[in-house]
C-alpha cells in the first residue's frame, strides 16, 4: 500500500508520514511536487496525497500533470478551510478526494484505503485486458480447442512473461517455430528482433 506524500512544510510531512506508516502504508514524501512527478508512471500501484498550496507546482497543477500520465491514479488533496473552492475545482478536474486541515487521521486513512482499492482494480483490469488480447493473438496462431491445445495455450501464457529459458522439443513439422514465435510475441522482448542464435534448437 504505497503513498506519495507531497507538502512543502517539513513538519506536516513528518507528522503525516508517521501516522501513515503506523497504518501500514509505505510512504515516499517530497517537498517539491516536481520531484514527486518524476517517480510517477502508468504502472504506479499507489495513490498521491498532496497539499494544494505549494510554491512552484501547486496541488492543482500537480494533479493535472498526474492525470496526463494516467488519469486513473487517485490524487487526494489536503487543504486549509479557505482552499475548499480550489479543492472542489480539483475534484471536477479529476482528483479523487480532498481532506481539510487540521487532519483527522482516521478519515484520511479510510480515504486512502478506498483510493488504493480503486487503483488496484484499475491495474487488475488492465492486466486482464492485456491477457485477453494476448490470448486472442495466441488463438490466431494455435488453432484448436482440444484439451491438450488449451493446456498448451495456458502454459504459454504463463511462461511468456518470465525471463526463463525455454527448450522446445518435437518432431519436424510439429510447430516448434510457431511456439517459439508465440512465446516471443507475448514476452517483454517482443519489440526486439528475433535472432537465429536465440531460436530453439531442432531435435
Amino acid at each position: 500500500m504505497h503513498v506519495i506524500l507531497v507538502d512543502d512544510e517539513q513538519s506536516v510531512r513528518d507528522s503525516a508520514r508517521q501516522w501513515l506508516e503506523l497504518s501500514d502504508f509505505t510512504v515516499d514524501d517530497y517537498e517539491d511536487a516536481r520531484e514527486a512527478l518524476k517517480t510517477i508512471t502508468t504502472d504506479y500501484a499507489g495513490i498521491v496525497l498532496s497539499d494544494v498550496k505549494m510554491p512552484g507546482l501547486d496541488g492543482l497543477a500537480f494533479q493535472k500533470e498526474i492525470a496526463a500520465i494516467d488519469p486513473h491514479i487517485p490524487v487526494v488533496l489536503f487543504t486549509g478551510h479557505g482552499d475548499i473552492a480550489m479543492a472542489v475545482e480539483a475534484i471536477q478536474g479529476g482528483a479523487y478526494d480532498f481532506v481539510e486541515k487540521p487532519f483527522d487521521p482516521e478519515r484520511i486513512v479510510e480515504t486512502i484505503k478506498r483510493a488504493l482499492e480503486k487503483r488496484r482494480l484499475v491495474l487488475e483490469n488492465r492486466q486482464l485486458k492485456k491477457a485477453l488480447e494476448e490470448n486472442e493473438g495466441l488463438d490466431s496462431r494455435l488453432v484448436g480447442t482440444s484439451q491438450p491445445m488449451r493446456e498448451l495455450k495456458r502454459e504459454l501464457t504463463h511462461i511468456s512473461p518470465t525471463i526463463a529459458n525455454v527448450l522446445i522439443l518435437g518432431e519436424t513439422g510439429t510447430g516448434k517455430e510457431v511456439i517459439a514465435r508465440s512465446i516471443h510475441e507475448m514476452s517483454g522482448r517482443r519489440k526486439a528482433p528475433t535472432s537465429p542464435s536465440t531460436a530453439p534448437p531442432s531435435p
